[in-house]
């Protein structure tokens, strides 16, 4: 018998049977437990302006995620509470005293190691476990109460700014918009919603409801939260597709979570919150045309065979992509002007008669779109770059877009219009890019409903904006929220 291997045991494991026999005392121990007293005479050294639960729950030394504890004095994370481990050596060496268990969310004082009940430290574990009766949900869009950090610094519940660790902006912008979105910030709110997905998607679902929870939160000890748990799920989810070190684009993004909770939820109920809010249909009128190169004779021959008729396919959508024309290739030096275009003019993509020329491996196709059923909650991305071989061009054209009353009925068909008791919109979030080419930075101006005001949020910064300067931004993603007659009711984001 090898007596090597079975006395090799890690630092990890010691901690952890340590803490165990801590935690599951046998009879001789618990002779010798000792009494809590009253009070806690350590509890004025809490440091709430140091507490930060956005972050992993590793042990700062160990890097373990068994018997995690918080130091309620520093901030910082040790494993186990039992004699020699990380958090009682930290007790005795830094006389720091007051703990927090991170899975139990019991209270404990070291090195005495007895448990700390009072009533006091209930501000603590609500900013690390945000909950919400159903009562506050229903009052999130109607209240225009301002709430109030450790520092003085005065917040809106939802409007908060979150952290660029890295270069994370292009994920901020579409968490911060999905936030916005009240169906689904509704569920999400709702913790037990995300107690019941299996993997692979458990992590991400229930990263993204923790993260809304904060952003809502209406005790919070700092006006910003980190999306450093979001995010790494996000990194495991993809495949390392989407980094929080390397800038990606928004839209490849949005794309990726709303398909991945969507498939994640749909295993509990079909349509998910996801469908159920964003998902519209569509037809795609088709037709294959000859080269260009061929007799007319030739060409007349191709468009009456079978081949070159026209298809229809039935296509559903979580947001429609509308095409920028290139801005002038020359321009007036003494007029110079940027070159703007209305929405509707690119809305017109969708009218089922607008027919455009669209290039395929298998050859040009003609192309035509008709919106037949629109979502509660509209996305609009607008495309702005054109990539080739050699690099990412931006087209910087201002799109002039309404605040509210974005209206649809002119480009639905009458068949389809008639189905659609309303067909407007009001705009509750505006992804920009700011800067010349691909390697800039976003922003995201969003509503906040109780008050009326509009924010621009760039990372940690949050400046109330007029939404006259909205129209002004170069636009990237939209999300539009059919106004009353929304057939999204409240019962269906109950579930």
């Amino acid at each position: 018998m090898d007596l090597s291997k079975t006395n090799k045991r890690t630092t990890s494991d010691r901690i952890s049977e340590s803490d165990n026999d801590n935690d599951h005392q046998n009879v001789h121990e618990k002779k010798k437990k000792v009494e809590a007293p009253p009070l806690c005479p350590y509890l004025d050294t809490i440091n709430r302006q140091l507490l930060d639960f956005d972050f992993e729950k590793l042990c700062s030394i160990s890097l373990s995620q068994i018997n995690v504890y918080a130091c309620l004095v520093c901030g910082k994370y040790f494993q186990g509470r039992g004699t020699n481990t990380y958090a009682y050596t930290h007790s005795v060496a830094e006389g720091h005293h007051v703990f927090l268990n991170l899975h139990t969310l019991k209270f404990y004082c070291l090195p005495d190691n007895y448990e700390i009940v009072d009533h006091s430290l209930n501000d603590i574990k609500y900013v690390f476990n945000p909950t919400f009766s159903e009562k506050q949900i229903r009052e999130l869009d109607t209240t225009s109460k301002r709430s109030r950090a450790i520092d003085g610094t005065m917040y809106s519940t939802g409007i908060v700014g979150m952290n660029n660790i890295k270069a994370n902006d292009y994920c901020n912008v579409i968490l911060q918009s999905l936030s916005h979105v009240t169906p689904l910030r509704n569920f999400f709110l709702r913790k037990s919603n995300c107690l019941m997905v299996e993997e692979p998607h458990e992590r991400l679902i229930q990263r993204f409801g923790e993260l809304m929870r904060k952003l809502w939160n209406p005790r919070n000890f700092k006006a910003h939260v980190s999306p450093h748990e979001m995010l790494q799920a996000v990194v495991l989810a993809s495949n390392k597709k989407f980094k929080f070190t390397e800038q990606g684009d928004p839209i490849d993004f949005l794309s990726f979570f709303l398909r991945s909770v969507d498939l994640a939820l749909k295993k509990l109920e079909n349509p998910s919150i996801i469908d159920r809010t964003f998902l519209g249909h569509m037809r795609i009128h088709k037709r294959k045309i000859p080269p260009l190169e061929l007799e007319e004779s030739h060409k007349r021959e191709l468009l009456n065979t079978v081949e070159y008729s026209e298809t229809v396919e039935e296509k559903s959508f979580r947001y429609l992509t509308c095409d920028l024309l290139p801005p002038p290739l020359f321009k007036d030096q003494q007029t110079e002007k940027i070159p703007q275009v209305n929405l509707y003019k690119l809305l017109e993509k969708f009218n089922a008669t607008t027919e455009r020329k669209y290039e395929t491996p298998k050859g040009n196709l003609m192309k035509r779109f008709e919106i037949t059923q629109l979502p509660p909650y509209l996305i609009l991305y607008i495309k702005r770059f054109t990539k080739n071989t050699f690099f990412v061009e931006k087209n910087p054209t201002i799109v002039n877009f309404p605040i509210k009353n974005l209206d649809f009925g002119d480009i639905l068909t009458p068949e389809v219009k008639a189905k659609h008791p309303c067909t407007t919109y009001d705009l509750v979030a505006n992804i920009v890019h700011f800067s010349g080419s691909a390697q800039g930075t976003y922003r995201v101006h969003v509503l906040h409903k109780g008050s009326g005001q509009w924010y621009e949020l760039q990372d940690l910064h949050v400046t109330p904006i007029l939404p006259e300067m909205i129209k002004l931004s170069e636009a990237y993603i939209q999300i539009y929220e059919l106004q009353k007659e929304n057939s999204l009711s409240d019962n269906n984001d109950n579930k």
